[in-house]
């Protein structure tokens, strides 16, 4: 008994001992708990208080959505103030997607009853909603064809919903891209207001004279990404589409004529389906216009003799301020109406425009020899060499021979003793080459260089650079061959080894009028712009009037009288110095080859007080034919001339 009740305080302290609410080991636990709820708590507080702007954030990026709008187009204008290119009204018929909730949930349910009345397996959720879409969207189209009566119905591309549905959810989808005015009318009386199928009013780029300077004004096609800076760019974003410049000045001035982009900001809910309410919105901003150099009357009149007179023939025609370099007309013909392919090529439409090479600008980036038009250079090198002087004469009897090759005057010039202003007057090729010899393939080249026929003009346009007039450098660099004196007198009436452009052959008219080595051409128009000046060309007073005045024989009585001798190409009072020129380059038309014949005339007007120069070539189509350039050159020059000099002196009254 003693043992025993000696241990009960030894128990009483061990069991007091065990209920202590601070056992180490427990205490541990403890602490490990305070921590986790201190960390709850921070991070409610965190997410809560401190980051409570940021999740507000994060929220409208999921609830709202960037409407992007391109910007109104700039229009394009003549010099005189013509519209070249402008923007249209153009109506649609669309249907607002989005206002079609109540209605898709609806079929939506309904297509899931009857598969469950049916007792067949259910398609899945994705099916049931490109089904209800279809269904939805088909009955509004068919409202739309009974109020159309058209002749045949529109109908519904499925592929295209289910993409708009899957990308452009907040933009209305397009049941017909354009109306006739009586459709819109008819429609903007029977749709009610507040009905999602309404008439959408956009514009679309629309050229007044088609086709004319088409080259030049260029087209244009869809922009798909149009963009806009610094408004919400963090946000889901639907665009509208544009419109981009294509080519031409279309291109070229884009940035300028294309605006700024508008937005809106719009509130959706979790189905993407837009919820009213007022949001931040930028407004488009129209593009700047521009005002070109063209005169309007000046292309038409240039354009009409090829497709009246010309119209199974290629070519292209410049006409130049002399002074500024400003370009009053450009012909690249064939040509196409810019109407056809903007913004986009109809199939048989583009298939015509490759079938006739039109898409080429052949006042631009056309390279062709320059025929006797180039005998105006040999002159400028003969004379400043000295080779050739005012009263320098040759006596031919319209052949010369150069070892076993032999080299002719076209059929029926003159022979016996040639002065130099006839051999201009006459364009007579044997008086050149001989001349041509002497003076050496290297003059002619750096003379040709020197007047700018080797280098792109600096033109608003893309310009290729194939132009060249061959030497020996350039013959053993290209070919790995040595020059011969063929080729010098092949040169010497612009045939061989030489390629030059129309703009550079106007541009070179220009300088020749001023007496000056270098003309710039430019197509925008500065009512302010100054008279260029560049090197001298470096003739005397003798020399210039002697080239200058058998120039003016080609017109009176000379290759091109034929032509400025009928009366209708009559122009009291004008004095022009011209040169006429026939080329040749190697060509299969229709399964035929051979040497199709070109035909240029060059030029500047009036004499005395040159304002106006012009180049034109038309191409030949048959080979071996021949086609003389007074004759086929010369009317689209005359006529340019001719309604210059109208506007330049308009009848009494006027």
């Amino acid at each position: 008994m003693a043992t025993s009740g000696a241990n009960r305080p030894e128990q009483s302290a061990t069991l007091i001992e065990s209920q202590k609410g601070y056992d180490t080991r427990v205490i541990f636990f403890y602490f490990i708990f305070a921590a986790g709820i201190a960390v709850l708590v921070g991070g409610l507080v965190n997410q809560q208080i401190i980051r409570a702007d940021e999740h507000t954030i994060s929220g409208d990026r999921q609830s709202q959505r960037r409407l992007v709008m391109p910007g109104q187009r700039g229009e394009i204008y003549d010099r005189n103030g013509a519209v070249l290119a402008t923007n249209q009204s153009r109506f649609s018929a669309v249907l607002y997607v989005d206002e079609l909730r109540k209605e898709l949930a609806k079929e939506m349910s309904d297509i899931t009853r009857n598969y469950k009345q049916a007792g067949t397996d259910q398609p899945t959720y994705d099916q049931r909603a490109r089904i209800s879409r279809i269904t939805v969207v088909q009955r509004y189209l068919d409202q739309l064809n009974a109020l159309l009566s058209r002749p045949e119905p529109i109908r519904l591309d499925p592929k295209a919903l289910a993409a708009h549905f899957g990308s452009d959810l907040l933009i209305p989808f397009t049941l017909v891209d354009e109306l006739t005015l009586d459709e819109y009318a008819r429609l903007i009386e029977r749709l009610p207001v507040s009905a999602p199928l309404q008439v959408d009013a956009t514009t679309r780029r629309y050229y007044p004279y088609g086709s004319s300077a088409a080259h030049a004004i260029g087209s244009i096609q869809i922009d798909p990404k149009v963009e806009i800076e610094d408004f919400h760019d963090d946000l889901k974003t639907f665009t509208f589409p544009g419109i981009v410049g294509r080519d031409g000045l279309e291109k070229q001035f884009n940035a300028a004529l294309e605006g700024q982009a508008g937005g809106r900001i719009i509130l959706v809910d979790p189905h993407g389906y837009t919820l009213k309410k007022d949001l931040p919105e930028r407004k488009p901003v129209q593009g700047k216009s521009l005002t070109i150099s063209l005169d309007l009357d000046l292309q038409l009149a240039a354009e009409e003799v090829f497709r009246d007179e010309l119209v199974e023939f290629k070519g292209a025609a410049v006409a130049m301020d002399v002074n500024t370099g400003e370009v009053l007309a450009m012909v690249s013909y064939p040509d196409y109406d810019l109407n056809d392919v903007s913004p986009r090529y109809s199939p048989a439409v583009f298939q015509k425009i490759l079938e006739q090479q039109a898409l080429v600008n052949r006042a631009v980036n056309g390279f062709y020899p320059p025929g006797s038009a180039f005998k105006l250079v040999v002159s400028i090198a003969g004379l400043r060499s000295g080779i050739i002087t005012p009263s320098s004469t040759y006596t031919t009897d319209g052949t010369y021979r150069l070892g076993h090759a032999e080299f002719h005057d076209h059929h029926g010039c003159i022979t016996g003793v040639i002065d130099f202003r006839t051999a201009i007057e006459a364009s007579v090729n044997t008086f050149f080459i001989n001349f041509g010899l002497q003076i050496g393939v290297d003059r002619i080249h750096d003379e040709a260089a020197r007047l700018g026929l080797t280098a792109t003009t600096g033109i608003e346009l893309p310009e290729q650079k194939a132009m060249y007039v061959g030497n020996d450098a350039w013959k053993k660099n290209r070919m790995h061959e040595a020059w011969r004196e063929g080729d010098t007198a092949n040169l010497s009436f612009g045939q061989g080894f030489i390629q030059v452009t129309p703009l550079q052959m106007a541009a070179f008219m220009a300088s020749l009028a001023r007496g000056e080595t270098i003309t710039r051409p430019y197509l925008l128009h500065d009512p302010n712009r100054p008279t260029q000046h560049s090197e001298p060309i470096g003739l005397t007073s003798s020399q210039s009037s002697a080239l200058i005045e058998g120039m003016e024989r080609v017109i009176t009585k000379g290759t091109a009288s034929g032509i400025f001798g009928l009366p209708k190409y009559k122009m009291p009072g004008l004095t022009i110095a011209a040169k006429t020129g026939t080329a040749q380059k190697d060509a299969t038309i229709n399964g035929v080859s051979g040497k199709v014949e070109l035909a240029w005339f060059v030029g500047y007007a009036p004499v005395q007080n040159p304002q106006i120069a012009i180049a034109v070539i038309v191409e030949g189509d048959t080979p071996d034919e021949s086609f003389a350039g007074g004759r086929f050159a010369g009317p689209v020059a005359a006529a340019v001339l001719k309604k210059w000099w109208e506007k330049k002196n308009p009848p009494a009254g006027k």
